[in-house]
């Protein structure tokens, strides 16, 4: 029983350490790139507000990708867009052609009325992936912040420092039994 329990604890550790250095190489990658990190195209985006609900809870993370064409994405793909100086994830209403192009009227899934503006397709930055992390967003935007990513980079430090002191006091515990 014992040993069930150590291992246990050592895989919580293990999990747990392996989360706090994907938080922190997603929030220097993040800071470094001077926007959102990608992996294989593919973005992770903290859901904000209460918008899409029940779809995304606010504080869920969804993975968005880049669509291969931002001209053929139909009514009820989920995309996110830019509108002004922030990101937006909602669903398409409404798809419209013109003689400039394609336009796409979007709706969050909690909102009484659609957007107000079209979305023009070189504002889309990707489309819904279908992965959603609930709750993660609120530990992405706190890894985000001043503090968090202050946090980020000290704890893995401690940690090291402390698991090599306690690797340290071992090896001269052992060797003061040995020669004792």
């Amino acid at each position: 029983m014992k040993k069930t329990l150590k291992i246990l604890s050592k895989c919580i550790s293990a999990a747990g350490l392996m989360l706090l250095c994907l938080l922190a190489v997603w929030v220097i990658s993040s800071k470094a790139s001077g926007g959102e990190p990608s992996l294989i195209g593919y973005q992770a985006k903290a859901v904000l507000s209460g918008s899409m609900e029940p779809t995304f809870m606010t504080g869920s993370i969804i993975v968005v990708k880049q669509p291969d064409s931002k001209e053929h994405l139909k009514t009820e793909d989920i995309i996110t867009f830019k509108s002004g100086d922030k990101l937006i994830t909602h669903r398409i209403v409404e798809v419209k052609k013109t003689k400039a192009g394609v336009l796409y009227q979007t709706k969050g899934d909690n909102n009484d009325a659609p957007d107000m503006d079209y979305v023009q397709p070189e504002n889309i930055t990707g489309k819904y992936a279908g992965f959603t992390i609930p709750y993660a967003g609120y530990a992405a935007e706190f890894a985000a912040s001043k503090e968090g990513s202050a946090l980020l980079l000290f704890i893995p430090g401690l940690l090291l420092l402390l698991s090599a002191g306690r690797t340290i006091f071992l090896a001269l515990k052992e060797y003061e039994t040995k020669n004792a």
